[in-house]
């Protein structure tokens, strides 16, 4: 089911992406940084969900939070001529990578304990035969 959900939403992407107008140069600074906050979110609600503590409404509080200051911190930015967002991108990215990190041990954990279990129940079926 979360497959048909990912292909739907690549190809309703892609013909809007298409179709799409092009995004002034002026402002391809603050698309980007509001698409590493959604990602942030985004990294942020698949760690919540492998520890078991994800919550919808702190996911899309989180999501449309991260956004919105980055994007201010990127016109507060171009105001003052200092590139805040910088520190945004530094910010969010690290937080990426800790969640990455704790889902990778997650699934790293979960794959050994499997191997374990197999090689456990194949010396026990021995056992058994001897």
């Amino acid at each position: 089911m979360v497959f048909i959900a990912i292909l739907i939403g690549c190809i309703i992407g892609a013909f809007l992406g298409m179709n799409a107008p092009v995004i002034p140069y002026s402002l391809s600074g603050y698309l980007a940084i509001s698409i590493i906050a959604a990602l942030d979110s985004v990294f942020g609600g698949i760690a919540s969900v492998v520890k078991g503590d994800f919550d919808l409404k702190i996911f899309v509080s989180g999501f449309f939070g991260n956004a919105i200051l980055s994007i201010l911190l990127t016109y507060l930015g171009e105001r003052l001529n200092v590139d805040i967002y910088l520190a945004a991108i530094v910010v969010f990215v690290g937080r990426m990578f800790i969640n990455l990190a704790i889902v990778r041990r997650y699934y790293l954990d979960k794959w050994t304990n499997r191997i374990k279990t197999a090689v456990m129940e194949e010396k026990a079926e021995e056992d058994k035969k001897s």
